[in-house]
This record gives structure tokens, C-alpha cells and sequence, in this order.
């Protein structure tokens, strides 16, 4: 094998006849041996499965659907004048199904309400309802009880026969969507002088501090949608049940626009319907 050419080194003595070959990059990479490093593919240990409890509220008792209709003032017999809003029952009400411990893993009945159409419904949802022999209907919720003992599928439920005038109820619903609102309606904030020299009327103003910490703290109270979202009212007082109109009048305002869905429970109380722990 033919040596190439041959350089002095740097290092040793100019006068000096000891030369050493050049080795280039080509010999090199021909005479080192190559070296291949296989990593083990090592199985990653993955977290162990942790299971999500889904927790679900406890009603004090079974409930029933309506629609709001308005609000109109009432006078008692002594003529106290109450304000009232009045909620109509559409046809339905009716229990879809019955959830055990057995079956679900908790003990539930879910009740539908509002009669509608069958080409409303997709087939899974008419599947359902068929199975209890219901006819169609637009909304089901799941009342979660203590007991479901003398609950039965396709069983109607009257609203003058689950409560009574003077009873306290839970009722829930969706608010009145606003948009997208500023910080004034949305948040109750003050505005500012409206005077030639303020520089800031309806301004959010300052929103935190400079470098440190250099960014918005989560849940800044902010500019942005209103309304539009759950709403429940508390222990309510029934003031009148009309069987002939088939109304009910709850004392106070309940969320939503006329046509709103409410959904009325019997008001929780600790230690009396409902247990402490």
C-alpha cells in the first residue's frame, strides 16, 4: 500500500530528518473501525389507570319540569301584593327510566318532559324512550334519590301531588344571554369622571403590574360574555297551584326569558331531607 506524502512535524527540530506520514480523512475513516450504539428499546412505565368519580348532587326529592310563562304580581287575602312568576307544564313529565345501584352504580330516575315529534328525535333517542313505552319527548334530566322504591317507567308525574302550597323548591335554569359586555354591567366596576378632563369614562383601567409578575392573574375580573349560563335559586315558596290552568306561581324571579326551561326540586335543606354528611 502506497504511503502518502510525507510533512515534518511542527514540533520537532528544523534541522531534523525525522518526517511523519499525513494521514487524510479518507484513511481514517477507512482504518478506525466503526462503532454502532443500540440503545434498548426499554418499555416505559405508564402511570397506573386512576378512575374519575363522577359526583353527582343528591336531590331531596323527586321533581318535575315546566316552562316559564312571565311574571305578574299576586295579593293574598289580606291583600299583600307578591310578586310571582308563573310556570306552565307542557305534556310530559313522565319517568323514562329507572336507575339502581344494581344497574348504574347509583340510584336515580330520569324524567322527560315536553312532547314533541318523532322526526325531531334521532333513532337512538326514539330507541330509548320506546323502551319505556314513552311517547316522544325533547328534554330528560335525572332527579339522584336516596331510594327509588315505587318508581316505575312510563309513570306520569303531577305536579299538585309531589308539591304543595307553601312548600320551598330548588328551581334551576339558564340565564338570559347578554353577549359580550363590558366590565361596568358585567362586573358592577365604577367608570370614571365623564368631565372634559378624565381621560378614562368606561375604561377596564389596570389589569395588574409591570415586570413582576409580568402577566394577568387567572380569574381577573375582565370584559367579556354575560349570561347564558346555569343558574340555580334557592328554597322559593309556592304560592298558588291552579289545577283548572295548570300553573304554578313561585314567589321571586326565576332565571330565563319566557319559554325557558326550569327544572323545580324540593329545596335542600341539611339535617332535614337530605343528610348531613
Amino acid at each position: 500500500m502506497s504511503m502518502p506524502s510525507t510533512l515534518s512535524m511542527g514540533h520537532c527540530h528544523p534541522h531534523s530528518s525525522l518526517s511523519l506520514p499525513r494521514l487524510s480523512s479518507s484513511f481514517l475513516l477507512q482504518t478506525i473501525p466503526r462503532f454502532s450504539l443500540r440503545i434498548p428499546d426499554v418499555p416505559r412505565k405508564r402511570p397506573a389507570h386512576r378512575g374519575l368519580a363522577v359526583a353527582m348532587s343528591m336531590e331531596a326529592g323527586i321533581g318535575v319540569m315546566g316552562t316559564k310563562l312571565g311574571m305578574m304580581s299576586y295579593f293574598e287575602p289580606d291583600g299583600t301584593v307578591v310578586p310571582v312568576t308563573v310556570v306552565g307544564f307542557r305534556e310530559g313529565n313522565i319517568v323514562t327510566q329507572v336507575k339502581t345501584q344494581a344497574t348504574d352504580g347509583y340510584d336515580a330516575v330520569q324524567v322527560g318532559y315536553r312532547r314533541v315529534r318523532d322526526r325531531k328525535l334521532t333513532k337512538p333517542e326514539m330507541g330509548h324512550l320506546q323502551k319505556a313505552g314513552a311517547i316522544p319527548m325533547r328534554h330528560l334530566q335525572e332527579f339522584r334519590l336516596q331510594s327509588v322504591d315505587g318508581f316505575e317507567p312510563n309513570q306520569r308525574l303531577v305536579m299538585d301531588e309531589i308539591f304543595k302550597e307553601g312548600d320551598l323548591v330548588d328551581v334551576s335554569g339558564t340565564t338570559i344571554g347578554k353577549g359580550f359586555q363590558g366590565g361596568i354591567k358585567r362586573h358592577n366596576f365604577k367608570r370614571g369622571l365623564m368631565t372634559h378632563g378624565s381621560k378614562s369614562h368606561r375604561q377596564l383601567g389596570s389589569i395588574g403590574a409591570g415586570t413582576t409578575p409580568g402577566r394577568v392573574y387567572p380569574g381577573k375580573k375582565m370584559p367579556g360574555r354575560m349570561g347564558g349560563s346555569k343558574r340555580k335559586i334557592r328554597k322559593l315558596k309556592i304560592v298558588k297551584i291552579d289545577k283548572d290552568l295548570n300553573v304554578v306561581m313561585i314567589k321571586g324571579a326565576l332565571p330565563g326569558k319566557p319559554g325557558n326551561l326550569l327544572r323545580i326540586a324540593p329545596a335542600k335543606i341539611v339535617g332535614k331531607n337530605i343528610p348531613k354528611s
